[in-house]
């Protein structure tokens, strides 16, 4: 199962690599926005899939999520101390998400902008994200988990961040 929680992780992360994503940020992307973007991929991910895991397999692969979180941070330089309080602090926001993420489908358009808002500094005029994650969700719904276990994926979801 390590492979396949592997090729999960690197296809969430093709996903967050999407340079459009970035396009819709008032500054420079950092590392806080593109985990914000993980975390809102694996979130949406858990939601949608958490059915064909077992609560074992589900735990294990939230396990290997966070320790490649971890290892990231680890490598930009930071010191065990600072390690620790990141991971708490990043932990807790993924739980907020997921919160946001349970009631996505009855929360208001301005809603979801609000709260990614919040999170990101995304242009005030710029809702592209709230249409990006709405597309990622129908696609989630569309496919079966299997298309993310088996290699790297090459998404059928219009993932330009352009409204139609």
């Amino acid at each position: 199962m390590n492979k396949e929680f592997l090729n999960i992780y690197n296809n969430l992360i093709k996903l967050t690599r999407n340079k459009n994503l970035y396009k819709s940020l008032k500054n420079n992307d950092t590392f806080s926005d593109r985990l914000i973007i993980l975390l809102f991929h694996f979130g949406f991910f858990l939601k949608f899939y958490k059915k064909e895991l077992s609560k074992k397999e589900s735990q294990n692969l939230f396990d290997f999520f966070i320790r490649q979180i971890e290892l990231s941070i680890r490598e930009i330089g930071y010191g065990d101390v600072a390690v620790n309080k990141k991971m708490k602090e990043y932990v807790n926001l993924f739980f907020s998400i997921l919160d946001i993420i349970e009631k996505w489908d009855s929360l208001k358009f301005i809603d979801k902008f609000k709260y990614l808002q919040g999170l990101m500094n995304i242009n005030k005029d710029n809702d592209q994200f709230v249409d990006y994650f709405d597309k990622y969700r129908d696609f989630l719904i569309n496919n079966s988990l299997k298309i993310f276990t088996k290699d790297i994926l090459e998404p059928t979801f219009n993932y330009g961040c352009t409204k139609t």
